[in-house]
């Protein structure tokens, strides 16, 4: 068509018309022809840089289906409706083919019928690759593999899935976050994505739907609910590199590699207990991992060895199954009786016989960076077989039953969540069991080989036979409680037995009888089900007489079991109880939830307990009654909590106020968690310290962020900035309503606690020699002293008021951030043995132990845990009637104030917030200016001149607390000053002094607005410093002095403010951090550990080359390069060295230790941002402690 030359080099073409078009590579250009002869050949756009694909856009190309004509064998017409019609009637794809057309599946979709396919796939093999997630169907024949359509797949690695909702879960080490969605990649959500580095394991609990995980980074094992709540670190010891993961819930086990210095298989309770290594030699790099039900095998993969093998679950009778051409196995799973792995180095999937290894088939090959495999099957294993007893605790709301089939007693939940294994060895064939409820027992048959009835606790504890001999087919089985007997039939020895609860007194009650099953107690009466007879029996329960039938004909009897209403008295209008109602033996008795105490009439309770802590630990708030002694944390239904750090309490209204830096907000909430809403949501970045004045209605709070301390109304108006200079880092604060004072900490790096009014003025340092790091603070209004906590010196201090009298409570205590006190109930109908019990304790919590701790707060002596195992504890707070007592001027009205009061000694001023809110403000107590006209002043001239603009004297101090919502009480006197009419004064003095002070007070707000906006705008990384000169006592003058940044690693020594649950800086949790920044390839890592360096001992620090976890090892490192990495270890050092002058004990890998860098250890500190590195230094090595010292030095 187009000469004997042709064309350079056409790529795509195309036709529309008479014409047809091309794309030339080599001509860079589009071109057209006749599209029957090839004349007329044109270029229509040329100069295109490679020039690809080329279409012609026309509703012409692609006409509407039309109906087609059909000519039958009789000649007549019959019309077809066109393909596009109903989808041809397939129910998904519908492909033309000449003139008829073919119902076809989606890729692995079986077909049901010539036009349906299934709606779902019942069984598929699921595997990860990095950006994508696949599967392959095992519905179909054709075993292709299938992209599963899932948006922001970066770096998969870890897969488990959920039969029950259909949802699959995946970890990924690039977002560092473990995700969910449909199986058909609908539903798609983040489930975890806060404090992950590397996990690289990941298991589904499918029965209590529980989320496993292990983390390559943070050297943890973690658990949480499927959807990401309630989580919680379980294993953070001794892991180093933790891999894949695997959960046997029936067992109760969960399985885990490590392949980290030492390589090994460990195995633990689901809740972490009972950890043990079960395989420890001849590992290098423990792969996957799989579990088998069926044989009761555990299978795993070493890349290094180059092998598969399988063992029981304890580790024992090890074998290799296969030892040949596997070049790096990565992830494992077993399915019927195939099992089937991933290999990075074949590029391959691939399966085997699971018990002999044999009959080896590829199933894909030639796909890259294959990561773990799961196969997805609709009929998970549940663990039950043969259950043949069952009991129900009605009082602990728990489920007990016995299982043949597997030879095993559990106990769960009502709702079958919290399922637990109780009793597994030693078991044949269990049959019946019972409880005995008020004596906490457990009893079952168990007719197996070895006949015998036994008993337990409820809990499995204390198991014991206590019948072995003559028993036959031991079935039915009850408690005669009133009798204090044990009943049981036997179906073998055709008869029915009792004896005493120990087993003893034992003699036939019934005999023969043919063959009984079930049996059950009901007054004085035993009765039974009979299989021969097909009948219920009755007899009397003492002498086995009077046998009669209750029913006949029954087919199929099994068990039966009597209920006795008149027996259920928390049945009936839940025994008069208002909350809980309990049986006992011979009645009921009522109780109250967890800290609430129980009313003199014993049936209702208090709304609240009276007195309680309240405590943050990031996620949540929780609350301990101190009405009770029990000490149980319940807790606050709060919604929406992301890092709360601090909290207070307003008694007025029943408010709990808490600030998050995470969200940087500060919000108020009741405590059932309703009317939660953000009080100050801009402005905010780290808000350490928050205090309530319950008198004047105002909140204070200190931002370590900004350094500043500010004040608002509860309701987050009229906002003012209290304090701007001379603070570093201020933590803690607190309110002193009555004696008008404010208190706060500062442990920037001079540490110091200070003092000033509740307006900000008369400032003044109470102490600042001998703090480290000041945490806590709280006031003790009676005795009128201050209390607080140094996590740095490890003890906690008071002094009066003024900074004097200065004494160590406690000491040493590991690293206390947070104190509080109850105020003594100072009544005289109080017992004094509640005053010197309860309202002597002072509390705080501990970031070390993980504990809330409490000491007598006038002896410093005996000291208890309240209680322990809390992570990530922050603020802790009393909420008593007897704390918040004690009134000011501020009061009654506002003080007279339009915006905000704040009360002093003896008086009170009043104040306008920074931004003005469109309300006249006056600083004039009693005068409420109105709105000035446009083009007039903006400051009202007042028509009176009071007293005092500004301080109003004390009239007389209250008795009562008097606030808006108690004016009418007696002793709360309206204290508002109005401005007195003035004597003997001309009218024009009036008005000229008048103008006088208006000018003076407009020169002094212009000045005041100049510097704030001058301030505001300023470079963040300069700090001002306004200082009088001492030699020419000059005014003031103002110096810019630059502020040393903090390096990133200062703000994760201190808490991180996107950290969850684990914030809580432990031994081993500095490690983390410390990983985290020695892991890093970042250089300003690096700078940041030189800066904190200098003045203790040499932190000789070494950085693994790579991290060899799936988080360093990206697509840029080939699969031979990632082996070869692998097997450098000598390139690898686990361990941070710390040189002391003391001996030197050689540690793994610290041959490898980086050369010095020359870091002076001996010079003193001599900037300020020396002396806070030297603060951060000795941060790191105080959290880190003994242990991690031993372990690091080299």
């Amino acid at each position: 068509m187009f000469g004997e030359h042709g064309l350079p080099h056409p790529f795509a073409i195309t036709v529309f018309e008479d014409s047809l078009y091309w794309t030339d590579w080599h001509t860079k250009s589009i071109n057209s022809a006749n599209k029957f002869t090839g004349k007329n050949q044109e270029i229509i756009r040329n100069k295109l840089h490679f020039p690809m694909d080329i279409h012609t856009l026309h509703p012409q190309r692609q006409p509407a289906g039309q109906y087609s004509v059909m000519l039958e064998a009789n000649l007549s017409l019959k019309w077809q409706e066109p393909l596009w019609h109903h989808n041809g009637g397939c129910s998904h794809l519908c492909l033309p083919s000449n003139k008829t057309h073919t119902c076809a599946c989606p890729t692995g979709f079986k077909k049901v019928d010539h036009s349906n396919c299934a709606s779902g796939l019942d069984k598929f093999l699921l595997f990860a690759r990095r950006t994508d997630i696949r599967r392959i169907s095992f519905d179909t024949e054709d075993m292709s593999d299938d992209v599963i359509p899932l948006a922001d797949v970066r770096n998969a690695v870890a897969l488990d899935w959920d039969a029950k909702d259909g949802y699959i879960y995946w970890t990924d080490v690039t977002t560092d976050s473990i995700n969910r969605a449909l199986w058909n990649g609908t539903k798609q959500e983040v489930v975890v994505d806060t404090s992950l580095e590397s996990p690289a394991g990941l298991a589904i609990d499918w029965v209590t739907h529980k989320l496993y995980w292990t983390d390559a980074g943070t050297d943890r094992i973690e658990v949480s609910n499927a959807d990401g709540s309630m989580r919680t670190v379980l294993i953070w010891e001794n892991l180093d590199r933790p891999r894949d993961i695997v959960v046997d819930p029936i067992g109760g086990f969960m399985y885990w590699t490590d392949w980290g210095a030492n390589p090994k298989i460990e195995r633990a309770g689901m809740d972490a207990s009972n950890r043990t290594v079960i395989i420890s030699s001849n590992l290098t790099w423990p792969n996957g991992l799989a579990i088998d039900y069926e044989t009761q095998r555990l299978y795993w993969a070493d890349a290094g060895m180059k092998t598969i093998e399988f063992g029981n679950f304890d580790g024992s009778d090890r074998q290799v199954l296969i030892g040949s051409q596997l070049p790096h196995p990565f992830g494992l799973t077993v399915h019927e009786d195939k099992l089937y792995w991933t290999d990075w180095q074949s590029k391959s999937i691939q399966s085997a016989d699971k018990l002999t290894g044999l009959g080896r088939h590829m199933l894909a090959e030639n796909l890259e960076n294959l990561m773990d495999i799961h196969m997805f099957h609709r009929h998970r294993e549940t663990g039950l077989v043969t259950t043949d007893g069952l009991a129900v605790d009605a009082v602990g709301r728990k489920i007990y039953w016995t299982d043949t089939g597997t030879n095993r007693i559990e106990v769960a939940n009502l709702d079958g969540s919290m399922r637990k294994v109780l009793v597994w060895e030693n078991l044949d064939s269990p049959r019946a069991i019972a409880l005995y409820n008020e004596m906490g027992y457990m009893y079952w048959t168990d007719w197996g080989e070895h006949a015998k009835l036994e008993r337990s606790g409820m809990d499995g504890s204390d198991r014991t036979v206590l019948i072995s001999n003559n028993l036959g087919w031991p079935n039915g089985l009850a408690i005669d409680t009133a009798g204090s007997q044990l009943l049981w039939a036997d179906a073998h020895t055709e008869r029915i037995e009792a004896a005493d609860l120990n087993g003893q007194n034992r003699h036939t009650l019934i005999t023969p009888v043919q063959h009984p099953y079930g049996l059950t107690l009901l007054g004085s009466h035993i009765y039974w089900t009979d299989w021969q007879s097909r009948s219920i029996q009755r007899a009397d329960k003492n002498t086995g007489t009077n046998t009669i039938t209750v029913q006949a004909n029954l087919p199929g009897l099994m068990d039966i079991q009597a209920v006795d209403r008149e027996r259920l008295w928390c049945g009936r209008r839940n025994g008069g109880c208002t909350h809980l109602c309990l049986s006992r033996p011979n009645g009921t008795s009522c109780a109250c939830p967890t800290g609430i105490l129980l009313k003199g009439d014993s049936k209702s309770c208090e709304d609240s307990p009276e007195s309680y802590l309240l405590f943050s630990n990031r996620v949540s708030v929780r609350r301990i009654s101190l009405d009770t002694n029990d000490h149980t944390d319940v807790h606050v239904p709060v919604p929406e909590l992301h890092n709360v750090i601090s909290l207070d309490y307003d008694s007025v209204d029943a408010k709990l106020y808490y600030t998050d830096v995470t969200l940087d907000v500060i919000r108020r909430a009741n405590l059932d968690g309703t009317g939660m809403e953000t009080v100050i949501s801009q402005g905010l970045k780290t808000t350490d310290g928050l205090a309530v004045d319950w008198v004047s209605r105002n909140m204070y709070w200190t931002d370590t962020g900004r350094n500043t301390i500010e004040v608002a109304h509860l309701d987050g108006t009229s906002r003012k900035v209290l304090v701007n200079n001379s603070l570093d880092e201020p933590r803690a604060i607190a309110v002193f309503p009555s004696k008008g004072y404010l208190f706060w900490t500062d442990w920037g790096h001079i540490a110091k606690i200070e003092r000033s009014h509740l307006d900000g003025s008369d400032r003044k340092v109470l102490i600042n020699t001998d703090l480290g790091w000041p945490n806590g603070l709280t006031l003790d209004y009676d005795t009128r002293r201050i209390f607080w906590v140094d996590a740095h010196l490890d003890r906690i201090e008071s002094s009066d008021l003024n900074g004097k009298l200065r004494q160590v409570l406690v000491s040493p205590v590991s690293h206390p951030f947070a104190l509080t006190q109850l105020k003594p109930v100072s009544s005289p109908l109080t017992p004094f043995s509640r005053l010197s019990q309860q309202d002597r304790w002072i509390y705080w919590t501990d970031w070390q132990t993980k504990s809330i701790q409490r000491v007598d707060k006038h002896t410093g002596r005996n000291k208890e845990t309240v209680l322990n195992n809390v992570e990530g504890l922050m603020d802790i707070i009393v909420v008593s009637p007897h704390r918040q007592t004690g009134t000011n001027l501020c009061g009654v009205n506002n003080g007279g104030c339009t915006h905000l009061c704040f009360a002093k000694t003896n008086s009170f001023v009043c104040a306008c917030p920074d931004e003005p809110d469109g309300r006249p403000c006056s600083t004039i107590s009693g005068y409420v200016p109105t709105a000035p006209a446009r083009g007039t002043s903006s400051t009202p001239v007042p028509n009176k001149i009071p007293k005092s603009t500004t301080d109003v004297p004390h009239g007389g101090a209250s008795a009562v607390n008097c606030t808006d919502k108690n004016l009418n009480v007696e002793g709360c006197v309206n204290s508002v000053v109005t401005a007195p009419h003035g004597e003997g004064l001309h009218i024009s003095y009036v008005i000229g002094g008048v103008l006088t002070i208006l000018a003076i007070l407009i020169l002094i707000a212009a000045l005041i607005i100049y510097r704030h906006k001058k301030s505001k705008f300023a470079d963040p990384g300069v700090s001002n410093l306004t200082y009088s000169n001492p030699s020419y006592r000059t005014s003031t003058q103002e110096v810019k002095i630059e502020a040393s940044q903090k390096p990133p690693i200062y703000n994760q020594l201190r808490y991180k403010k996107e950290g969850g649950v684990d914030g809580g800086y432990t031994k081993e949790k500095i490690r983390i951090v410390e990983g985290v920044c020695l892991l890093s390839n970042e250089e300003l890592y690096w700078d940041d550990l030189k800066q904190i360096k200098p003045s203790r001992g040499g932190l000789h620090t070494c950085m693994r080359t790579d991290t060899v976890s799936l988080q360093a090892s990206s697509a840029s490192l080939d699969d031979g390069e990632t082996e070869q990495l692998l097997q450098e270890e000598a390139s690898e050092c686990s361990s941070i060295t710390t040189l002391t002058p003391s001996a030197i004990t050689p540690q793994r890998h610290a041959q490898h230790s980086l050369p010095d860098t020359g870091w002076v250890s001996t010079r003193k500190p001599s900037t300020e941002s020396e002396v806070r590195n030297d603060k951060l230094m000795s941060m790191l090595e105080k959290a880190t402690g003994e242990e991690v010292n031993r372990e690091t030095q080299a």
